[in-house]
């Protein structure tokens, strides 16, 4: 039986309901649509298979450094991948979230912990945020997951919002990015994140049953040999239970258009 509860909204901000079903707890605003998800019983660890995905940069840096870099998550949603990061990974992590609503539902249902030296929860605008100085080129794994609560394309999504994603990330750091919509929004997101990391910085996943396609930029564009990344891959599944293997049969490099 689905229980539902609901929390007052503020002003011109969507309503935040949450809803439990078969052991997993929904977050929605306003709408059926889910804008995350959490596991009851494993809170920490991640639920949808697209927010899994965001976590692809873990095949791209050494395994051994994880726990020495800074995470960010532009949208907090249900804070499966902010969890994730400090509770699973050991990593310094910022998220940044418009809707006060949803960090108190977040921190009252979804088991998301206070504040503390590894993690600050912001909230703000994240296209605001991003640009403060304190932030440049030092956030090595930057997720985002920008959605109204109509689902409908990225909120933030110019290649010069893109631009300043870039500007956060460490030489080696990576962006990833879930691009969903009931538009046909994908492919004018991708030429916007090519327009400003670059045409050979930009790797994508084939898109989930639920529609979610993860693309993933790179600050420094690189190509690691397959044996390595299967290294890697079983390294994080081991460690981790993110199903890493499987990623590697529908996760390439996107291929530069001709001209």
């Amino acid at each position: 039986m689905t229980k539902r509860k609901t929390v007052a909204a503020d002003v011109a901000l969507p309503e935040v309901t949450i809803s439990d079903f078969d052991g997993i707890r929904y977050l929605h605003l306003g709408t059926p649509w889910v804008q995350g998800s959490m596991r009851i019983r494993k809170p920490f660890d991640i639920d949808l298979e697209y927010v899994q995905r965001m976590m692809a940069w873990l095949l791209l840096v050494d395994p051994a450094t994880v726990p020495e870099r800074r995470a960010m998550q532009l949208g907090l949603g249900a804070a499966a991948a902010t969890k994730f990061c400090v509770q699973k990974l050991g990593m310094a992590t910022t998220a940044v979230e418009l809707n006060p609503q949803v960090i108190a539902v977040c921190r009252q249902w979804f088991k998301l912990p206070p504040d503390s030296d590894r993690l600050q929860v912001v909230q703000g605008d994240a296209g605001v945020e991003i640009q403060k100085h304190r932030y440049l080129q030092s956030v090595d794994a930057l997720q985002v997951d920008l959605y109204d609560h109509e689902a409908a394309a990225p909120v933030l999504d110019s290649p010069d919002f893109y631009l300043h994603c870039r500007n956060l990330l460490t030489d080696d750091g990576c962006m990833t990015v879930n691009l969903f919509g009931r538009t046909n929004s994908y492919a004018r997101s991708l030429a916007h994140i090519q327009q400003a990391f670059g045409e050979e910085a930009v790797w994508r996943f084939a898109a989930t049953k639920e529609g979610n396609t993860v693309v993933l930029a790179q600050r420094t564009a690189t190509r690691p040999e397959r044996e390595l990344l299967v290294q890697r891959a079983d390294a994080i599944q081991q460690a981790t239970g993110l199903p890493a293997l499987k990623w590697l049969k529908v996760f390439k490099p996107v291929v530069p258009l001709a001209g």
